[in-house]
């Protein structure tokens, strides 16, 4: 009855196929006919594996289907964009489906569980499908994520055919599962069983495997009075960890009363050849009156459908997974079986759920995404999307921050992240997932790709693999096959052993192997093509042996934002010697005279800037001597905890840290636990800030951290530091400021942690963190040189200018064309300061001011400003052998004020 979990997994198998006829379509190489549904699709998101997609198909007015193809035999991913209406917003959202073909006996569904196959772990997605050899997987059940509850799954499960968890006794939460002849089920399972003794007594059983929980509807503890089986799929040693109860418990081995440990636990994890019963008051009763060891035990139990009133033996199953409410019933959305504002049913979140067809021969696994593309979705929009799609019944399974899809790449051997989490790259620890398995023998090789990125920079080196797949869409291994690799163009050259981008445009990547060829279409992305370069740390220290580190982003015209790889960089110095290894600038000599650096960043024609200047940096707080109050604050009152200055805390227990520390499990709605500076008055800034870097200690908590400054007026500025907290130990945050409007009179009142109703059961209610080293660099300005600040009146063609209130003398007087005053950059940089270049081969002109950069060509309206593109109407001129620029634009974009006297044609530059 009770059975060890079984290790065995089926794989994928890879083989070297007998040759056969080759054929290139598509870029994919296909050595045999394709199948009417044969796409292909690469599922990660910087994945570049070529494929076969189908074209674009509008289901309805509010559903297209982008792209479809084939993960393995009879699994296929399609891959949806929804748009509907919020508060009359247009929105949109993207959802991935794995459709899952039941009659194919070359694939299985099954359930991922913590790590090694055990509850009270978890483990995430990614990490399940690599244990257990999933070519595609998603999260699964609800479980309890406060701290000190057992993570194990709140529905019941059966994974690899073994009967691991009974369903608790909660209102309305459905399961899906597969029977012995592969029919998908959804319904309501409840659990009933018995422990009968040697003289024949019974005692019913209340679950197996159960963390413990409050029941419904009568909200009593569950392991009061009750007796529960624990198998080895329960890892930890406490059955369960607060339950409320001072258990009794019996070990049983192979039937036959081992021990029975009265009134306490046994101290040891169940052994695999059998399990623990954990019994309670009445329970505990039964066994002190009918149980002796060496006796044997008999224990029976079922799961019973509400649907039909029918006794299932969960062993006769395939699979079982829990889930919350019903989703689809009938083809059409269902009322809800359980109130699901704990989920934020009614909020836009990712959602994870999954359903089958009417004729029952397919299973759909559903994500939805939440990311920077795609907005999520509401239960009830997802309810009439999967109507949409031909779903005929569906129930919820754990979405929000937990809502994690992984698949595996056509030629691929490993799983990755479909498409961005919540939290970004981060997937969430969770107790169990639905995994998808080839059960596929070895197939012939049937196609070849070409595998690597698609989008490179100019001096970008990279490398590209040829992958192949069998008949069953299963990886092949290609590694006897001989390459030879060459690309169509000259923006990308073959050296040898790898790429090298060389110019922007256009190419393919070229594999040819004996008579076969297939390529790979490559983007080297050009200068032209950019809106925007940004660096992450754009203010950096000029002093000798000063190292300053930042990631270079570009943000291209047609809306993708890429990371630009230190190599394709090629950095200028201006006021100082130094290198660069990365994207790291070490200053080795600062000038004797300056008293600004600038660090250019350039690429392909495009460039920005990181201003530097002695000083800049402040160590405004490291916590070693503070002399000012620091307090706790909760909010609402029932948020109880701590913060002060401490010592010892580990990875810093030689230095002292602001620690804080929250118990958030007593107050509901919108929470907070602050910890306020100087009372809750602040500590002055005494620095006009663009940036911030602070030291934290995370605790995985997922809980949004947070910073307030106050001005004069009291009025606040809020900061994200981190949007969740996801790591655990110390941790250096930067931080841009540059956007804050933060002056030198401000304070910092507060750092804090924020936990929100959306999505809160996703979420720690109780943790630590702490801060240190809590830096601030302030902007290179006007306020912090020695530039000079004259009032200036300028003439139209006269070469008298006025410099407060004084005649003086000019080189070149402004002249006016078409209604716009130009003049040389000089006569502007003579009396505010800053340099100039002029590049006569490109006839551009590079003006630097304080903490501005701007570049113009002359007749091209598109203009750089510090890293962004901008256009203007004006562009510089050439009159007379001399360059002139727009006198506006220039002076109002390296920080001047213009006005324009159109009686007297004269400017004032402030």
């Amino acid at each position: 009855m009770m059975q060890k979990s079984s290790d065995t997994v089926r794989r994928g198998v890879y083989v070297i196929g007998r040759k056969v006829f080759i054929l290139t379509v598509a870029g994919v190489l296909l050595l045999q006919p394709i199948w009417a549904d044969s796409s292909v699709y690469g599922a990660a998101a910087n994945s570049s594996n070529s494929g076969i997609s189908t074209t674009s198909k509008k289901i309805n007015d509010h559903i297209v289907q982008v792209q479809s193809g084939m993960i393995t035999a009879g699994a296929k991913m399609v891959e949806y964009q929804w748009s509907g209406t919020r508060s009359k917003k247009n929105v949109t959202a993207k959802v991935n489906v794995i459709e899952v073909d039941l009659t194919n006996p070359n694939v299985k569904m099954d359930v991922m569980t913590g790590q090694n196959g055990q509850f009270t772990t978890t483990q995430s997605v990614g990490g399940m499908a690599k244990e257990t050899g999933a070519v595609a997987g998603v999260n699964g059940d609800y479980f309890q994520t406060a701290t000190g509850k057992d993570r194990a799954p709140l529905g019941a499960q059966v994974a690899n055919n073994e009967f691991m968890s009974s369903p608790s006794q909660l209102s309305g939460m459905y399961a899906f599962a597969l029977t012995a002849n592969r029919e998908p089920v959804i319904d309501l399972f409840t659990f009933e069983g018995q422990v009968t003794a040697p003289d024949g007594t019974t005692f019913p059983l209340a679950g197996i495997n159960k963390a413990s929980y409050m029941t419904e509807p009568n909200n009593a503890y569950s392991h009061v009075n009750a007796m529960y089986v624990y198998t080895s799929a329960w890892k930890s040693l406490t059955r369960p960890a607060e339950s409320a109860t001072t258990p009794t418990e019996v070990l049983v081995q192979n039937g036959v009363v081992m021990q029975i440990s009265e009134g306490t636990r046994l101290e040891m994890p169940v052994p695999g050849d059998g399990y623990i019963l954990r019994t309670h008051g009445q329970a505990a009763n039964f066994i002190r009156e009918h149980v002796q060891v060496g006796q044997q035990l008999q224990v029976n139990y079922n799961l019973v459908a509400a649907s039909s009133g029918q006794k299932v033996d969960p062993n006769s199953l395939q699979m079982m997974i829990g889930g919350h409410t019903l989703l689809v019933e009938n083809g059409k959305p269902s009322t809800f079986s359980r109130n699901t504002n704990s989920i934020s049913g009614s909020s836009a979140r990712a959602r994870t759920a999954v359903g089958y067809s009417q004729d029952k021969k397919t299973a759909y696994v559903v994500t939805v995404q939440d990311n920077g593309t795609s907005s999520g979705m509401t239960l009830k929009e997802l309810q009439s999307f999967m109507q949409d799609i031909g779903i005929w019944k569906a129930v919820n399974l754990d979405g929000g921050g937990s809502t994690t899809m992984v698949s595996r790449p056509l030629g691929e051997t490993d799983t990755s992240l479909t498409f961005d989490t919540e939290y970004g790259k981060t997937q969430r620890g969770v107790v169990n997932g639905l995994g998808i398995y080839t059960t596929a023998p070895k197939g012939e090789l049937k196609g070849l790709m070409v595998s690597g990125q698609n989008t490179l920079f100019v001096g970008q080196e990279t490398t590209y693999a040829l992958k192949g797949y069998d008949t069953y869409y299963n990886p092949y291994d290609t590694s006897s096959l001989a390459v030879n690799w060459s690309a169509s163009s000259e923006a990308m050259k073959w050296t040898g052993q790898n790429f090298k981008a060389m110019k922007s445009g256009k190419t393919e990547v070229i594999a040819k192997s004996q008579n076969a060829k297939t390529s790979m279409n490559v983007e080297v992305i050009g200068g032209n093509q950019l809106a925007e370069m940004n660096l992450s740390n754009n203010m950096g220290a000029l002093e000798a042996g000063a190292q300053n580190a930042t990631d270079i982003t570009v943000k291209l015209i047609d809306g993708r934002t890429l990371s630009l790889p230190a190599e394709s960089v090629k950095w200028e110095f201006i006021g100082f010697k130094g290198s660069v290894q990365g994207n790291t600038i070490t200053v080795s000599e600062v000038n004797p005279d300056a008293q600004i650096g600038y660090a250019i960043a350039r690429y392909d024609g495009f460039s920005t800037v990181m201003t530097m200047q002695s000083g800049m940096t402040q160590m405004w707080e490291d916590f070693e001597n503070v002399k000012y109050p620091i307090q706790f604050t909760g909010s609402p009152a029932e948020v109880q905890g701590s913060a002060a200055v401490v010592t010892g805390v580990t990875g810093r227990e030689k230095s002292k840290v602001l620690d804080l520390q929250y118990d958030m499990t007593k107050a509901t709605g919108k929470l907070y636990a602050y910890a306020e500076l100087n009372g809750k008055n602040g500590k002055a800034l005494d620095i006009t800030p663009t940036s911030m870097s602070i030291d934290v200690m995370g605790d995985s908590s997922l809980n949004w951290l947070r910073a307030e400054f106050v001005d004069a007026n009291n009025q606040s500025i809020y900061v994200d530091l981190a949007k969740a907290i996801d790591w655990s130990g110390w941790k250096t945050l930067n931080i841009d400021l540059s956007a804050q409007k933060l002056n030198s009179a401000m304070k910092l009142k507060r750092v804090y942690v924020v936990n929100v109703p959306e999505g809160q059961d996703e979420r720690q209610l109780t943790g630590e963190v702490a801060f240190d080293n809590i830096q601030f660099k302030g902007a290179a300005s006007g306020n912090s040189l020695t530039l000079p600040k004259p009032a200036v009146v300028l003439k139209v063609n006269d070469t008298t200018a006025v410099v407060d209130g004084k005649n003086k003398k000019i080189e070149v007087a402004p002249i006016v064309r078409d209604n716009v005053t130009y003049v040389p950059v000089k006569v502007i940089l003579d009396e505010f300061g800053g340099s100039a270049r002029w590049e006569s081969a490109i006839k551009k002109v590079m003006v630097l001011r304080a903490d501005r950069m701007m570049e113009l060509w002359v007749g091209q309206k598109d203009y750089i400003a510090n890293g962004k593109r901008n256009t203007s109407e004006v562009s510089p001129i050439i009159y007379k052998n001399r360059t002139y620029v727009p006198l506006r634009l220039v002076s109002e974009q390296i920080g001047l004020k213009v006005d324009w006297d159109g009686k007297n044609k004269s400017i004032t530059l402030q």
